[in-house]
């Protein structure tokens, strides 16, 4: 049986300004129906990679197909593809439900038919007591849903989202990411998402692709990402975590390596010979108080900050490093800066990373 190829696969996709390599041998496949976010701090080439699949920019080295056919060449208009930009590039001039049958009219719809459409995405987005009002009338939340129905109503085969959500206030912003994942779901649509926010990746994604430095260091289902991060990168960019530089000292044969640090001796699996350089990661959520099997460790408590339902546990560390604990149920005394706590965590937690991953 011949492999189902991805609806939409970027190979090789590489992009340079000048002497400055922003893409460099992107590669990236997403199955029909799937939401993709490609995630990653600013500069690290996301933006371009989706300029390349809307057909803005034209790759320097690397093809793009969609839906089985090579698009890398053609013009943006004839790809099938509707893009939400972050300012939504709505029509102030137009009503609600004149924004949405733009592209309809555009392509000479017949009336009833742009009539029978419109009503119907007004309703999957929630906004037909709105239809005839003014779309400059309406909040940043309701806009946004305008755009997206907007860029539904072709039926474009890939919807591209360039932070639609980030002029929106943090709770709206957590209330558009459910509502747009409903809305995307309802449909069956295929979608490619930027974002530089973490949480907004992890919540919304079937998958996630972390972008460092024109490279996709890890692409993965969120769980994935967030548990076992392919890179140091995508380990301090995903999420928080405890980290601390250490050095392999002793690398028996049975996969699992003792690493020297600042705190004392940490076990960790890892293929790492004695003497290499590496980073310790461990998520702050899988640190313990108290004493226990697996590593180990006695820390002095420097900071204590409440969050809700969570708190955070700082302890002193070495220049570079980062100790961090997670707990939603703290103990109530011997919580004072300057105390000394024991902390533990499992050997499975022990994330070892070569120095050098970081790029």
């Amino acid at each position: 049986m011949a492999p189902v190829l991805p609806f939409l696969d970027i190979v090789a996709a590489s992009k340079r300004f000048g002497v400055a390599t922003v893409l460099d041998g992107v590669g990236i496949g997403v199955a029909r129906g799937e939401f993709v976010s490609l995630l990653g701090p600013s500069g690290c080439g996301k933006t371009t990679l989706l300029r390349i699949i809307a057909g803005l920019l034209t790759p320097d080295d690397g093809t793009v197909r969609l839906d089985g056919e090579d698009i890398t060449r053609k013009p943006p208009h004839r790809r099938d593809i509707g893009v939400v930009f972050q300012n939504y590039a709505l029509f102030p001039h137009l009503t609600v439900s004149e924004n949405i049958a733009f592209g309809l009219q555009s392509r000479r719809v017949d009336r009833d038919e742009i009539r029978k459409a419109v009503a119907g995405l007004l309703d999957l987005v929630h906004l037909t007591e709105f239809a005839d009002r003014s779309v400059r009338l309406l909040s940043g939340g309701q806009q946004q849903r305008v755009a997206v129905a907007r860029a539904l109503a072709v039926k474009p085969k890939l919807l591209l989202f360039d932070e639609p959500f980030s002029a929106l206030d943090r709770k709206l912003r957590e209330v558009m990411q459910i509502e747009l994942k409903r809305l995307l779901r309802e449909v069956a649509a295929t979608a490619i998402f930027v974002t530089h926010d973490q949480d907004e990746a992890l919540t919304m994604s079937d998958r996630v692709a972390v972008m460092n430095r024109g490279a996709i260091d890890q692409f993965a289902e969120p769980a994935a990402v967030y548990h076992r991060p392919a890179t140091s990168f995508a380990l301090g960019f995903v999420g928080l975590s405890t980290r601390l530089a250490g050095t392999v000292r002793d690398a028996p044969s049975n996969g699992e390596v003792l690493v020297e640090t600042s705190i004392g001796s940490v076990r960790g699996a890892g293929g790492f010979v004695t003497g290499t350089p590496v980073i310790v990661g461990v998520r702050p959520e899988r640190i313990r108080i108290g004493t226990g099997s697996g590593n180990s460790a006695k820390a002095t408590l420097t900071d204590v900050v409440f969050q809700g339902s969570k708190t955070f546990l700082h302890f002193a560390a070495s220049s570079g490093d980062q100790f961090l604990v997670e707990t939603s149920d703290p103990p109530r005394i011997g919580l004072e800066p300057g105390s000394v706590l024991d902390l533990t965590w499992s050997v499975e937690d022990t994330l070892l990373y070569p120095t050098e991953s970081t790029r």
